[in-house]
């Protein structure tokens, strides 16, 4: 009976245990199903995007048009252009109305001269006037630098983003060439193993077979978040989202160092930005000193006025005649006979131009011997991806040779996977090799100011 009993019992613990775990198991469950019956569309909402496909034009034009330090490089020239037609605007008509009541004691003048009157209009136009005009001038100069800083700024988004899309090209051809490398890593691994359990290897060629399959693991990681933040960085330039897959295709840039470096120098005298901005205030300080030398000539104004004065006055205790409508118009001329301003502003003009024309002297110096530089260094990259090119070559045709010589037995596996590793290192170098040339050329593009050539 006592028997009977535990097995009684053990049966019943056994099935409450049952019954818990299918009451835990219906409890997760039941969420789930629910959810499901809820929301059916739940999965098709996280579907990602279809990926975005651009050539290197199109990243580059769109990079532009989205590009904010372009817009906001935009907004600050036509401030510019508007703060020059601000100036500008003292040489053009200027009509003011106006009105008012005093009360005067004696002779019935105000503060500013003439008589109070009911209604007045008054006329102003300078004609001549050197300093006022100088400073239209220098204004002009100004809007012209912003205008070529829009420039720099559209070089330096457009060398970026030529940049991002290349690298990116290049990185994912790159990982195509180390999944290859992983898996002649692991045959020779593999190799190596059963040959030390066979007793013909010692257990050093294994661990050198680990190190070599590990150092290639390492590499894949190294070339997969290199991959993701240059994909990041490109769709931040582009205005993507964070998680639009992105699809570039294997190009390349036209070489403008088949110029000889005498021509891009002057190439680069020509259109480089920072020349053209350097010139630009030289202009602006030659045009400052002019102005103010005009300082010591005399101004020339047209003027014009029209009052309409009250009926009820006191005028006639002080003139003969009253006229209630009265015009004044003439020129005013106002010549300087001593203006203490005039020669403390010449003088620091003539100090800001010599200046200026010592910075743009050395900024084309500058520019000068930077694109001799960078024409030799792109032509050195040029002459590396060449070798880099013949390596290649010679690792393939190695690899030719030890496929024929392990399909006559006279090479192992380790040896003929050991020469596709070697074949694949050399691809990779070359794509590195290639992409320096490309960086070379992008640089030395965007100094001789022909970057946006190349991208129109």
């Amino acid at each position: 009976m006592q028997r009977e009993e535990k097995s009684v019992q053990r049966h019943d613990h056994v099935g409450e245990t049952k019954r818990s775990v299918m009451q835990r198991r219906l409890a997760l469950i039941a969420p789930l199903a629910l959810a499901a019956a809820v929301c059916p569309g739940m999965a098709q909402s996280g579907q990602q995007p279809p990926p975005v496909r651009l050539t290197l034009k199109q990243a580059v034009a769109n990079s532009v048009q989205k590009s904010r330090e372009v817009s906001l490089a935009r907004l600050q020239y036509q401030s510019s252009r508007e703060e020059s037609s601000v100036a500008r605007a003292q040489f053009l008509p200027s009509f003011f109305a106006g009105s008012g009541v005093a009360y005067t004691s004696g002779f019935p003048i105000l503060a500013a001269g003439g008589a109070p009157a009911l209604f007045n209009l008054t006329y102003n136009q300078d004609l001549f006037n050197l300093p006022a005009r100088g400073d239209v001038h220098a204004d002009e100069q100004k809007a012209e630098q912003r205008r070529l800083q829009v420039d720099a700024v559209r070089d330096g988004v457009i060398e970026r983003t030529a940049s991002a899309y290349l690298q990116l090209g290049k990185v994912r051809q790159q990982l195509d060439v180390v999944r290859s490398e992983r898996e002649s890593a692991q045959k020779i691994l593999d190799y190596t193993r059963q040959r030390m359990e066979a007793g013909f290897e010692l257990p050093i060629e294994v661990t050198r077979a680990q190190l070599r399959a590990a150092q290639v693991e390492e590499r894949m990681a190294q070339l997969e978040d290199q991959e993701e933040t240059t994909a990041d960085q490109l769709r931040f330039l582009l205005g993507l989202e964070p998680d639009q897959a992105l699809e570039v295709t294997a190009e390349d840039i036209p070489a403008a160092a088949d110029q000889t470096i005498n021509d891009l120098v002057a190439t680069a005298l020509r259109y480089n930005p920072e020349i053209k901005q350097a010139d630009s205030v030289r202009m602006a300080s030659e045009v400052r000193l002019r102005a103010e030398r005009g300082g010591y000539w005399p101004t020339v104004s047209l003027i014009g006025q029209y009052n309409l004065l009250a009926k009820f006055n006191n005028y006639d205790q002080f003139f003969d005649k009253f006229q209630r409508n009265n015009f004044i118009a003439g020129i005013d001329v106002r010549i300087p006979v001593f203006v203490s301003h005039t020669g403390a502003a010449v003088a620091f003009a003539q100090t800001d131009l010599t200046a200026s024309r010592l910075q743009a002297e050395n900024k084309r110096a500058e520019i000068s011997l930077d694109v001799r530089h960078k024409a030799r260094q792109e032509r050195e990259t040029e002459t590396a991806r060449e070798v880099s090119r013949l390596e290649l070559q010679l690792a393939q045709q190695n690899v030719e040779v030890l496929q024929s010589q392990f399909q006559q037995g006279h090479a192992s596996v380790r040896d003929l996977e050991s020469g596709r590793l070697d074949a694949e290192e050399k691809s990779i170098a070359l794509l590195d090799a290639g992409f320096a040339r490309q960086q070379a050329e992008l640089d030395l593009l965007r100094t001789t100011g022909q970057l946006v050539q190349i991208f129109q």
